[in-house]
Order: structure tokens, then sequence, then C-alpha cells
């Protein structure tokens, strides 16, 4: 696995560096957001470790910054920010996981393995939807709702026949929806097309799938509509 470590205290990356180069991890560190983002783009790490408070700047302008240019790696944030208030904002931002300093080397080794699994796994299905639509399959369904469809088969929404910058969950999420048009879907439900077999997810994460794929389809002329008590309705504005 080759991880970005974004750390600007020296001795706390030099041990964790230390540490998760010795569990077979291929670690590489940086110590400001300007660096951070030259050897994101540049290496192309497979999960990121990002502490919030850098020298030049927040660690959450960095994650907003990669996501804004379609860049999805996995991120873990390490900060000392505790405040449940901090822990939305960040996966508010684009981050998938939050850790609070101090921590447990162990917890943080396992968590960073959870993320890179389901990113291989997002992945591998990505793979076998374009080699099925190579293979010359003709009867791919297509989920259409006002100017916006959904090819169900290669997981790419489209916005007036442009494509839309959906990560692999939000396309999940609204494929979900879109079966459905018009009718609530139950938490439970989207929860399972969102993140199956992925048993270390809390069940809230699903609210900010929906709060990010809400923002996104904001200008598209449908609405994500919240149901207290029974789920997420999308329909298409009057």
């Amino acid at each position: 696995m080759r991880l970005l470590l974004v750390e600007d205290d020296p001795y706390l990356q030099e041990t964790l560096a230390r540490s998760l180069s010795r569990r077979g991890m291929q670690v590489s560190c940086a110590s400001t957001a300007t660096e951070a983002l030259s050897l994101w783009k540049s290496g192309r790490p497979d999960v990121v470790v990002l502490d919030l408070t850098l020298p030049d700047g927040d660690g959450l302008n960095v994650v907003s910054q990669i996501r804004q240019e379609g860049m999805s790696t996995p991120v873990l944030v390490l900060t000392a920010r505790t405040t449940v208030g901090d822990r939305v904002l960040g996966l508010n931002s684009g981050a998938d996981d939050y850790m609070a300093k101090p921590f447990d080397l162990d917890e943080l080794e396992a968590r960073v393995n959870a993320l890179h699994r389901r990113a291989q796994s997002s992945a591998a299905l990505q793979d076998q939807r374009q080699g099925q639509s190579l293979s010359g399959r003709a009867d791919a369904p297509t989920l259409q709702m006002g100017l916006l469809s959904l090819d169900t088969l290669n997981g790419v929404a489209y916005f007036n026949r442009q494509p839309m910058e959906l990560t692999p969950r939000e396309v999940a999420m609204m494929q979900a929806l879109m079966s459905q048009p018009g009718q609530a879907v139950s938490k439970e439900r989207l929860f399972a097309a969102v993140f199956p077999l992925e048993l270390d997810v809390q069940f809230e994460a699903i609210e900010v799938v929906a709060y990010r794929l809400r923002k996104k389809i904001a200008e598209t002329g449908l609405s994500l509509v919240t149901l207290r008590g029974l789920g997420y309705l999308l329909k298409v504005n009057a």
C-alpha cells in the first residue's frame, strides 16, 4: 500500500512513518499543505493520513481541492480537534474517516487497511462494469429523471448529457433513489446499497453521502428530500 502521511510535527511524523513502514506500507511524508498537494498529485497514494493543522493552511482545504480535481483517494483525518462539529465538517469536506489525537497505532493501522480494502472493492466493481460494457452488451438499463440520467452498467450519471463527477458511493445512492422515483427509500436500504458488506462503517455515514449528493444535484432540477422516520426521496422540482 502506498500511503501519504501529512503531519507537521517532526517527531510524530517520524514515529508514524517508521511504525507504518514496519507494517508493510510504503510511506511518503509531507509537512505542509503545499507539499501534500504536490505529493498527492504526483505519487497517487492509495490512502492519505492527514493532519488538519498545517503551517501553511488547513488540511480540510487540501481535501476539498483534491476532491474538486476529481481524485477519490481515501482520506483519514488525524487531528486534535475532537468536537462533533469538527468531525462532521471533516467528513463533509471529503474525508472518509476521522481519528482524534491521541490515538492507538493498532486502530490507526486497522482503519487505514479498511479504507484501502474499500477503495480496492470499488475499483474492482468499476473495472467489472467497464468490462461488461466492452463485451458488447446493448441492454444496459438507463434510469432517467428530468434532465438527469444514470447508466447503471457503467456507473456514470449525466446531466443534460454531460457526465457528472460523482463518487461510487454517490452513484450507488443515486441508483437506489432513481429506481423508485417519487418514493421514499429507507436509510437501511440505502446503507446496504452504498456500503455493501462494510461492517466497519457507522450507520450515520449514509447521511454524509446524502449531504454530498444533495449539493451536487442542486442545479439539476432534482431535489433530495429527507423524510423523517422514512428515509430519502428523489423528486423532480416543480
